[in-house]
């Protein structure tokens, strides 16, 4: 079974993430914010020390319920900075709940966070067919008018890269190799 190169045979989570969620299209708000919240954790980082994390972020941050995650205090904030669980980068971790009252923002606006994100790519997956790795792009004019956008209703840890990451995650962009055995299923989700 062919997939796509950062999905090591060796790495069982990593191949687990690639075979049944990456590239997906997802609808649920909490699960697109936990996404928006983990791609930023990942800044500067790799997406395998992350995904290692993810339970622990799950725990801390409420489920990533966004309500919830809005009202956390900074004392609470404070605490998790002392976590081994999760990376204890303080913008990171404040980001998280800034993003949450940016979120809750978009909802008042928009009807949900699912309307807004999908918005941008007029609410159908983008389907690329890159052959080889060298092809898959870090970021896009759309990342960039996604970033720009992004920034300007206040969410933090949203460059271009970020937002580009995003997309490919939650199933917006199909970044899945031609000859990846996922290619053929996460098209035919759009």
């Amino acid at each position: 079974m062919q997939r796509c190169h950062w999905a090591a045979a060796d790495d069982a989570l990593m191949c687990a993430y690639h075979d049944t969620e990456w590239g997906t299209p997802l609808h649920d708000d909490d699960a697109l914010f936990e996404f928006l919240c983990l791609e930023g954790a990942q800044a500067g980082l790799s997406w395998r020390t992350v995904l290692a994390k993810r339970e622990n972020y799950r725990r801390l941050f409420h489920g990533f319920d966004i309500a919830r995650v809005a009202a956390m205090k900074d004392r609470e904030l404070e605490k998790l900075l002392l976590d081994p669980g999760i990376i204890r980068n303080r913008l990171k971790v404040e980001a998280a709940r800034d993003n949450a009252n940016a979120v809750l923002e978009v909802v008042a606006e928009h009807g949900s966070l699912d309307a807004y994100l999908w918005s941008f790519v007029d609410s159908r997956p983008l389907q690329n067919r890159w052959k080889d790795r060298s092809e898959v792009p870090a970021s896009t004019p759309l990342s960039d008018r996604m970033s720009k956008a992004m920034k300007k209703r206040g969410f933090r840890f949203v460059g271009t890269t970020i937002c580009y990451a995003l997309l490919q995650a939650t199933g917006m962009v199909n970044d899945h190799l031609v000859g990846c055995f996922r290619h053929a299923q996460v098209r035919k989700m759009a």
